[in-house]
């Protein structure tokens, strides 16, 4: 036994028991269905590999990690869009895995991984090797792209949906551990390049993404484990959350709001604004907006992105920092923080309010607040 059987008893440990936490985690979401799926296959790769090395040889080169990349998107896309639902168009992800899993079996008592100095060997199996590689390498790319772009769009539409932020609604945990998913398996290929074109590690780079796999089993169950669904966490439709952009352009283009009415509109919206201060509860949302103006969500966004050149965040934090700005100037706040005022104010992150406030003022509310006190 050497150093990486440990890895893999750890790993395989891990990755059952979180996967079996999140399946019996409710409501039992699609999200959180595939997200066990995820780990449970974590598990059947390390237990395969721990047989493969000790008991039995029973494949020829892994397959299970062409699941990873498709999951993990089809994992965002759920999260972020609760109505959408499993299809058989989904499948359609996973052929790669059915074509290496089937040459695997198949495959399996031939030599065409002994290691990866043997990788450029003349044999007649170089061209699968490299195919196999070469698809591996564009599957783990390609995915980790596409759940990157599907996490920012969503972050987008939040801009139109909600005035705070939550790392609950944000996911910027899941672009984290994503991005970092797939840097840890790209220092996996420029390990196994270097060692398949001069041999000189010291050990099977292959050992290192069992050591990735053992930690992220560990890091995505427990944020899984506390992340609750989008619409949960703020109150909102899923309906809120799936409007391609494209399409909320198309909508404006024939939703039938008149010039006049909409300029209507932002004047409530600006009036009640003004005078009611709703801005000053920190979770404010569309939804509350709607119910205060009478004005249907679909034109609020519409009359702000359109005729007031803001979304919804922008346009409640302004209010926000012009709040924070004119209390700051009074005397009856000085013996309060910045941080305090702020909070009072509707905001629920210090890292909002120091960001939104600069590029407000184009200085920090340090900043600000000694050239008030100076003058």
């Amino acid at each position: 036994m050497d150093f990486i059987d440990p890895i893999l008893y750890i790993g395989i440990s891990q990755s059952f028991f979180a996967g079996l936490l999140i399946a019996t985690k409710r409501p039992l979401t699609t999200a959180n269905q595939l997200m066990s799926a995820w780990l449970f296959l974590f598990f059947f790769e390390m237990l395969s590999a721990l047989i493969n090395r000790n008991v039995l040889e029973v494949y020829s080169f892994p397959f299970i990690s062409f699941t990873y990349g498709p999951i993990l998107y089809l994992y965002v896309i759920h999260l972020t869009d609760s109505n959408r639902k499993f299809d058989v168009v989904n499948l359609l992800h996973f052929i790669p895995f059915i074509v290496f899993f089937a040459l695997s079996v198949i495959l399996r008592k031939k030599p065409i991984f002994d290691d990866l100095s043997g990788f450029f060997i003349s044999d007649r199996f170089i061209s699968l090797r490299i195919i196999f590689g070469v698809s591996f390498f564009l599957s783990i790319s390609v995915y980790s792209i596409l759940s990157f772009i599907e996490i920012r769009r969503h972050q987008k539409h939040l801009m139109d949906t909600v005035s705070y932020t939550s790392a609950r609604i944000t996911l910027n945990w899941l672009k984290v551990l994503s991005t970092t998913f797939y840097v840890g398996y790209l220092i996996t290929f420029i390990l196994g390049g270097i060692q398949i074109f001069s041999p000189i590690l010291p050990f099977d780079p292959y050992v290192t993404a069992f050591i990735f796999i053992t930690f992220f089993s560990f890091v995505y169950s427990f944020y899984v484990i506390k992340q609750p669904e989008i619409t949960e966490a703020t109150g909102l439709v899923p309906e809120d959350f799936d409007i391609p952009e494209a399409e909320k352009h198309e909508r404006y283009a024939r939703s039938g709001l008149k010039s006049d009415i909409a300029a209507e509109y932002l004047d409530r919206l600006i009036e009640v604004m003004e005078r009611e201060k709703l801005f000053l509860k920190s979770n404010f949302t569309i939804d509350d907006l709607s119910c205060a103006t009478g004005i249907p969500k679909h034109h609020i966004t519409e009359v702000l992105n359109e005729k007031h050149g803001r979304n919804f965040f922008t346009f409640i934090n302004e209010y926000r920092i012009k709040e924070v700005i004119a209390r700051i100037s009074d005397a009856r706040f000085q013996h309060y923080t910045i941080i305090a005022i702020a909070f009072d104010s509707g905001f629920n992150s210090k890292s909002t309010f120091n960001t939104f406030f600069k590029s407000y003022t184009g200085k920090t509310p340090s900043q600000y607040r000694k050239s008030l006190q100076e003058s």
